[in-house]
């Protein structure tokens, strides 16, 4: 797939050739290969939003002022700034170059000169941020722009009219996050790090961009693909639209057009893709898409995006067992639980060439599937994951945990009422992230399973919230509570046991549910020189050596695939890699040691994707 955008650089930034000097890790933790590679100028320069790509853009990534103030100062900006950060990386973390906690009793300021070019700021400039964690108010030039609550979707402001004349422009930054003291969605973040739970990740965590785009311009889109009609839908949100707009929607195979579509207004439409090649991990095919809009013959506006024609779906075996199916296929899914943090970065990977490692090596291990769990990665990953053909299993971040109500009980279905009472300010918070959420990500096709709850955390209203998933997206199946508390609504029925496997029985909500297994596993082996701290690292289950770990590994693969024709659609091994003093990974948390040669897995997990496991009606 050819991308559609290029690096056209309209803005001058107030870098400095002293960045590269001016910035280093905090040392005292492991790190991994990839923080060597970090340019301080620019780290993370690639195009952040591969769904929706423009020309004119730049990144606003590098070096930034900060400063940590008491949260009872307001929102007076610093007189004085504490030193330099290195953006997207949060402040806890070394690669910011800071290393600071921040809490709740205090607030987290940055600022940032640069200077933006008369040119691009013909039509609109906006600013955009992958992610913030938690709640931000932006100015520029003392200005405020915009406030945003949520820590993992993306957002943007138009600040054309806070721009002052001539080239130099000042944008400052207040941030605010509770961590594990408010309600809010913050996924395995504590004050406290210890076990299962991790250091807190506060403020800029992902890209921070510039764009220009005309008074009218492609604002979203939305893309659903349906293999049995051979259509994509596709719906557009253009901002600013005139009386006699025209909206085109161009679907390429490579070079070849191959759909064509013209809006009137911002109407839905289905793209015809004839004999359409299917995506799947074995043959990740991405067709290529263009948008434009036009005004009496002259393209006031474009950009590019991508799509796959593939499906997610259930449907009885000859058993009349619920399975979970890939392109109207039984295909076994099996991957490891994936946190997405990183030793150096914590919330943010090094590289986008770290991003992707993590993918590929579990593509090399041979897992069809990755459950991004509790947190929500940056665009690009989704995108590496849609590219190289793995599946996602998507979590809602957790939050507001306190007073869970957790009864392990396969189909606890009793008078006892097993939802949290939330509060109907956590209630907003939790729907309003969880919406935006699912609507930045919609257009990945690599997602095929959202999951609004995990283990009871923070688990309420629980047949609501998940009938309102499916109705936010029917073309994908939702997970009521990975682990949690069941009630029978959504697609899939999902047990956690540890270490060994097990499965729901198949009778359980009359056997209207997809069976999983959504966690299992977890054994543990710490390797010398490889762990973030020396002593006291934790696993369910720990070995002494790679050997004694992969005899045991084995005996689980073997143990679980006869589970497969008995009712099982899938499967979530704990974990892919370390993570602070977890060391169940099946690499090490700085990405350097494999606990099991690559090979050796691939090979144990060909038999779980045997398709004479089960036969279908």
């Amino acid at each position: 797939m050819k991308p559609f955008f290029s690096f056209v650089f309209f803005v001058t930034i107030s870098m400095g050739l002293y960045a590269q000097e001016a910035w280093k890790p905090v040392a005292g933790k492991i790190t991994t290969q990839w923080a060597a590679d970090i340019k301080a100028q620019q780290p993370l320069p690639e195009y952040p939003r591969p769904q929706l790509a423009r020309k004119s853009w730049v990144n606003l990534n590098g070096l930034w002022q900060y400063a940590i103030l008491p949260k009872e100062t307001g929102e007076t900006p610093p007189a004085a700034f504490d030193g330099n950060i290195l953006v997207p990386y949060a402040v806890e973390s070394a690669l910011s170059g800071v290393g600071k906690t921040v809490g709740k009793d205090s607030v987290l300021w940055y600022k940032r000169a640069v200077e933006v070019s008369a040119a691009f700021r013909k039509g609109k400039v906006l600013l955009h941020f992958g992610a913030v964690d938690w709640q931000c108010d932006v100015y520029v030039n003392g200005n405020k722009v915009g406030s945003h609550q949520g820590g993992y979707d993306p957002f943007s402001f138009d600040i054309s009219t806070a721009l002052t004349k001539g080239k130099q422009q000042e944008i400052t930054i207040r941030v605010w996050d509770p961590s594990d003291d408010g309600p809010q969605p913050r996924g395995k973040q504590i004050k406290n790090p210890h076990g299962i739970w991790y250091t807190p990740v506060t403020g800029i965590w992902q890209t921070v961009w510039l764009e220009n785009v005309p008074s009218t311009y492609i604002a979203a889109t939305v893309q659903t693909p349906d293999i049995d009609k051979q259509t994509l839908t596709v719906k557009v949100d253009i901002e600013n639209l005139q009386p006699g707009d025209a909206v085109k929607v161009v679907a390429y195979d490579g070079q070849q057009q191959v759909a064509e579509q013209t809006l009137k207004g911002e109407e839905e439409v289905a793209l015809t893709i004839s004999n359409p090649k299917l995506w799947s991990p074995s043959d990740p095919f991405l067709y290529d898409l263009k948008y434009t809009v036009t005004r009496r013959g002259k393209v006031i506006d474009e950009a590019g995006s991508y799509f796959a024609m593939r499906k997610i779906s259930e449907a009885p075996d000859n058993n009349g067992i619920k399975r979970m199916l890939l392109n109207n296929e039984f295909v076994f899914q099996y991957g490891p639980l994936d946190q997405g943090w990183w030793p150096d970065g914590l919330y943010t990977a090094p590289t986008d060439e770290a991003l992707k490692f993590d993918v590929e090596q579990t593509k090399a291990m041979g897992f069809n599937m990755i459950r991004k769990h509790v947190k929500v990665e940056p665009a690009r990953w989704y995108y590496h994951c849609d590219k190289l053909g793995m599946l996602v299993w998507q979590d809602m971040p957790s939050g507001d945990m306190g007073g869970n109500k957790w009864d392990m009980r396969v189909g606890q279905v009793s008078g006892k009422n097993l939802d949290k009472e939330r509060s109907a300010e956590s209630e907003a918070i939790y729907r309003a992230e969880w919406k935006a959420i699912m609507t930045a990500l919609h257009n990945f096709p690599s997602i095929v399973v959202w999951v609004p709850f995990n283990e009871a955390w923070g688990q309420f209203k629980t047949k609501e919230i998940t009938e309102w998933t499916v109705q936010l997206d029917p073309s994908r199946l939702v997970n009521e509570a990975s682990g949690g508390n069941f009630f029978g609504s959504g697609h899939i029925l999902d047990i956690h046991n540890y270490p060994d496997p097990q499965m729901p029985a198949p009778t359980i909500f009359g056997a209207k549910q997809i069976l999983v297994l959504g966690e299992f596993g977890g054994l543990g082996l710490p390797v010398e020189g490889h762990t973030w701290q020396q002593k006291d690292n934790w696993g369910y289950q720990s070995f002494k050596n790679s050997d004694e770990l992969l005899k045991r590994y084995t005996g689980l693969i073997t143990d679980l695939t006869p589970l497969i024709p008995l009712g099982l659609s899938a499967a979530i091994y704990t974990q892919t890699t370390d993570v602070e003093v977890e060391i169940n990974g099946l690499m090490t948390y700085d990405r350097k040691v494999m606990k099991i040669p690559l090979e050796k897995l691939k090979q144990l997990h060909q038999q779980l994707y045997n398709k004479g496991l089960v036969k279908m009606k």
